[in-house]
């Protein structure tokens, strides 16, 4: 179903979003106090508007507070960032999504009123890191603090042709199957227990860093 969001801010990270929202059909009002800027995002939008997101009655005017989401990307201007993520806080807008530059800024930026705040290039480092300390992960995605991860994998080959029911991974591995990659376009969500894996299936699987990285040591014996 379609969603209705803004994006203040059209560096590269803001463009990104944005551009990436739209192309997923939803409404994206790109907001940007560089004329310039707007004009070439006009096709990756459905309204683009010019405008210092930093004065409250240009914000007031935007209707944001019936937006979905509100994205605020300023790049390093922490100052700007702060303020508006106040602003949109004042009017109401309930999910405000913030790009912070470091730490302490996001800390400042949740005490403001964001919902979430978004450090790309850590998150990517560490993303980076991760995939690369475990090797046997297609995907890394962090889902809580006890280490907990959403991860895509690639099936041992102990696993083909046998059902999730046959190959027991809840109470054998800890790891539950959340979903079934099969090919560029196939996804299967919650697979049924009698699913039979095949050769190039990609597993998405949620459990422990601990009990995901135990799967690469299957070496084919019961």
């Amino acid at each position: 179903m379609s969603k209705n969001f803004a994006v203040i801010g059209l560096g590269k990270f803001g463009y990104t979003v944005a551009k990436t929202l739209f192309e997923e059909g939803h409404n994206v009002l790109a907001i940007d106090s560089d004329e310039e800027i707007i004009q070439k995002v006009r096709t990756d939008c459905s309204q683009a508007v010019t405008g210092d997101a930093k004065e409250k009655e240009v914000l007031s005017t935007l209707g944001l507070e019936e937006m979905d989401a509100v994205i605020v990307s300023l790049g390093d201007n922490t100052d700007a960032a702060t303020l508006v993520t106040l602003y949109l806080g004042e009017m109401g807008v309930e999910n405000i999504i913030v790009k912070a530059e470091g730490d302490d800024h996001g800390k400042i930026l949740k005490k403001v009123g964001a919902s979430l705040v978004i450090f790309p290039e850590q998150d990517t480092a560490v993303k980076v890191a991760k995939n690369l300390s475990h090797p046997n992960l297609l995907e890394y995605i962090p889902i809580t603090k006890e280490d907990f991860i959403i991860g895509q994998l690639a099936p041992p080959e102990k696993f083909i042709g046998r059902s999730l029911a046959d190959l027991k991974l809840r109470t054998e591995y800890n790891i539950n199957v959340i979903g079934i990659e099969r090919g560029d376009e196939q996804f299967i969500s919650i697979p049924s227990a009698d699913f039979i894996i095949e050769s190039g299936d990609t597993l998405v699987v949620v459990g422990s860093q601990e009990d995901v990285d135990g799967l690469k040591e299957i070496d084919g014996s019961e």
